[in-house]
């Protein structure tokens, strides 16, 4: 199952029946989980840590050091959970003393060529499509789906259940539970039929489009809106997720579109 032209570090530790093809190189300090399938030219490096049953696809590079200035060689982490597949081309970095590690959860789909930078927070069952670029300390929340080539700076946060078009540039916070898109990023509606496959019932789905038609249709300013949603709207867990979110959002979070946003670009 291991490959003789592969070049593994007699230091990395290999689970049961993890697969190693031809060329790929497993540097030392790297643990990788049974049943793991590291394929040909993919590079794991020092700090590296894979779960159980992922796949990781040719000319992958995860654990290299911080694109920082700040990085000064603090000893840093990759981690990623179990049954997650890094195809073509994708680049996980270690993190910084921010975090001191970069994560991805499992199940997650990282499609070719997506970038995953220092501090990254990655929940489970998350996709990243084709050349999605994340900078350093993004959280993103679990089922969140972005689309090809869309881009998020520093400290930006994408919710759970959330889905954001391709293309998007994500310089707000993405509130979960909903879709985004356009130019500037805006809120495009709940993300109901994503919620109807993860078997949200109706009555969970109403719940929240009720609490986004406050934020977004009403006329309230952001506090505003929090204050009513607390005061007016039933409590559940859903409804407290986006309360808590967007409480504790620092970029705040996106708009409604509007033609006005569109005349000034």
């Amino acid at each position: 199952m291991i490959s003789p032209l592969a070049h593994i570090s007699p230091d990395a530790i290999l689970g049961n029946n993890v697969k190693v093809d031809p060329f790929a190189v497993i540097h030392e300090d790297v643990r990788i989980g049974d049943d793991t399938h590291i394929m040909s030219g993919a590079v794991i490096l020092s700090g590296t840590t894979i779960g159980k049953g992922c796949l990781i696809f040719p000319g992958a590079v995860l654990g290299a050091i911080p694109q920082d200035l700040k990085f000064i060689g603090e000893k840093t982490t990759v981690e990623i959970g179990d049954n997650t597949t890094i195809r073509e081309c994708v680049t996980i970095n270690r993190g910084t003393q921010d975090k001191w590690k970069t994560i991805i959860g499992s199940n997650c789909l990282l499609m070719a060529y997506a970038h995953v930078a220092h501090d990254c927070i990655l929940g489970d069952n998350v996709i990243l499509a084709n050349s999605v670029q994340l900078a350093g300390h993004v959280e993103v929340g679990d089922y969140a789906i972005i689309g090809g080539m869309a881009g998020a700076p520093q400290f930006c946060r994408i919710g759970a259940h959330t889905y954001v078009a391709g293309h998007t540039v994500i310089n707000k916070d993405v509130p979960p539970f909903i879709k985004a898109g356009r130019t500037p990023i805006s809120y495009a509606g709940v993300n109901s039929v994503g919620l109807q496959r993860r078997g949200f019932s109706s009555e969970t789905i109403n719940g929240i489009l009720e609490v986004y038609r406050t934020i977004y249709n009403k006329g309230f300013n952001t506090t505003q809106a929090i204050e009513y949603i607390e005061q007016q709207l039933p409590a559940c867990k859903e409804r407290d997720m986006i309360v808590s979110f967007i409480k504790e959002s620092k970029r705040g979070i996106i708009k409604v579109f509007s033609k006005a946003d569109l005349d000034e670009n």
